[in-house]
């Protein structure tokens, strides 16, 4: 997998650094009750943190369009819970350019991307880092691009294969592409035999908007999710199954088709497509029923949770729950018919960057919930989820003020988070003992 509560008890954390830096130290605040603003355009997010016996929900701002009413119960501003279990933030490793995303390999060690860089390095539970891996793509490393994600094949101990999602300079613009190669390990990494599987189409010129998570389902199809590329020509095209853009896509490892794909013998729809109508996922990831959930991009507001079914359109840009940065219109409604609805929907909005669902034995408290790496919120979002509707939601590590890009659960259950900066780092969840 890519965390029930009680809201009397009361949450410490200490801070550990790996480095002669000194990281944040004592209690953290969320062991007292207050409000604690975000960085945001528009309306920006104050999160209720700690202890909350009265059941507030978790925001206290304002929504940016407050006509838009839920459509269900619980849709947003769930309450706000708190963890019980003490826990301690390590820093693994520091000094990281814009880090995206991470991947355990076999024996512990980390493949680490760096986004407007390129690199893709190797780096020990300790905190050491190898040299660039050669035979990395060329990326186009403008605006929002780069290199994204990185997985690790399903069988990966047989064929050593890698995967990589970048932004891919090509003549008139450029794309988000996946590419495979076989990782050699060593004083020198390298990826030998790269391979583009996939490539995500028509070519525009945009630098925002690619998506870019890569997820293995249980039964080794891939998943990519894409974006509408931000500017208006590609923004249309999020419903439209002639383009990958805004869309969530299912192939098989080395590129294929699956011909239970919705719409592979439709003549006039991208035959990879799996789901529509999306504006930018970045974060996704598979529930222990085998179902995919995704967290997505809104714009001012409306920001979404949405469990994603196999051919169905999730109704970008027609419907939503924000409005352009300049305050302007984007929807007429927040309901259409055929169009589904977001499970979850913030707004202000809290900027996903990747979710995992914590499947690990660590912490028990939050098993089965929901984490969600919140850029422009600054924290760590996790969710409590019910019967596919979310009933709780806590804010933490505010106190660090870092833009969080990456989650993901580690091998030993503890979660491994690395922050969105020009000197991005590793950081590491566990119990307090």
């Amino acid at each position: 997998m890519r965390l029930v509560t009680s809201a009397l008890a009361t949450l410490s954390v200490s801070w550990l650094a790996a480095c002669s830096k000194p990281a944040p130290s004592g209690t953290q605040p969320e062991q007292v009750a207050k409000v604690v603003p975000a960085d945001g355009i528009g309306e920006a997010t104050e999160p209720r943190v700690g202890p909350n016996p009265d059941g507030a929900p978790v925001e206290t701002a304002p929504p940016n369009v407050p006509e838009f009413k839920p459509a269900f119960a619980g849709q947003t501003r769930a309450k706000a819970v708190h963890t019980q279990k003490k826990f301690k933030v390590s820093e693994v490793a520091t000094d990281f350019a814009q880090p995206w995303a991470l991947a355990f390999l076999p024996d512990g060690r980390m493949l680490v991307t760096e986004k407007h860089t390129g690199k893709l390095v190797v780096v020990t539970p300790d905190g050491k880092k190898s040299p660039p891996t050669q035979g990395v793509p060329r990326v186009d490393g403008r605006g929002q691009g780069g290199l994204l994600d990185v997985e690790l094949a399903p069988d990966y101990a047989n064929n050593k294969l890698v995967y990589l999602s970048y932004y891919e300079p090509r003549e008139g613009g450029n794309g988000l592409a996946v590419a495979r190669g076989r990782f050699s390990d060593g004083a020198q990494p390298k990826l030998d035999e790269v391979k583009v599987i996939f490539r995500m189409l028509p070519t525009l010129d945009s630098t925002m908007h690619a998506g870019g998570r890569l997820v293995f389902a249980p039964d080794g199809m891939l998943y990519i999710t894409l974006g509408d590329r931000s500017i208006k020509e590609g923004r249309v095209q999020a419903r439209d199954l002639k383009s990958h853009f805004g869309k969530v896509v299912r192939i098989l490892p080395d590129g294929a088709v699956p011909k239970d794909n919705p719409f592979a013998a439709q003549k006039d729809a991208r035959s990879e497509i799996w789901s529509s109508g999306h504006r930018n996922i970045l974060a996704a990831d598979f529930d222990d029923r085998n179902r995919l959930w995704v967290v997505e991009m809104g714009p001012r507001g409306g920001d979404e949770l949405n469990l994603i079914q196999r051919g169905k359109d999730y109704g970008w840009p027609t419907i939503g729950y924000g409005e352009e940065y300049s305050g302007e219109e984007i929807h007429q409604s927040t309901q259409a018919p055929g169009l589904e609805q977001p499970v979850y929907y913030w707004d202000p909005v809290i900027s996903p960057g990747a979710l995992t669902i914590y499947s690990g034995d660590l912490f028990p408290e939050w098993k089965g919930n929901f984490f969600v790496a919140g850029l422009s919120s600054k924290a760590l979002v996790r969710l409590i989820v019910k019967d596919d509707r979310v009933v709780g939601e806590e804010r933490l590590i505010t106190d660090r003020e870092a833009r969080i890009r990456e989650v993901i659960q580690g091998p030993e259950g503890a979660l491994y988070l690395l922050t969105d900066d020009g000197d991005g780092k590793l950081l590491k969840l566990t119990p307090e003992r």
